[in-house]
């Protein structure tokens, strides 16, 4: 089982099917990604 998770907030965004247990780290989630077009 892999676990998606956002760099900026550590929330975990999705999971998917692995052979082992995994984290990767995405850009952003959608919640950041909203805030990063609010800020500009």
């Amino acid at each position: 089982m892999g676990t998606i998770v956002c760099q900026k907030c550590n929330s975990t965004i999705d999971h998917f099917e692995a052979e082992k247990v995994t984290v990767l780290y995405s850009k952003n989630c959608n919640c950041c990604d909203k805030e990063n077009e609010e800020q500009e």
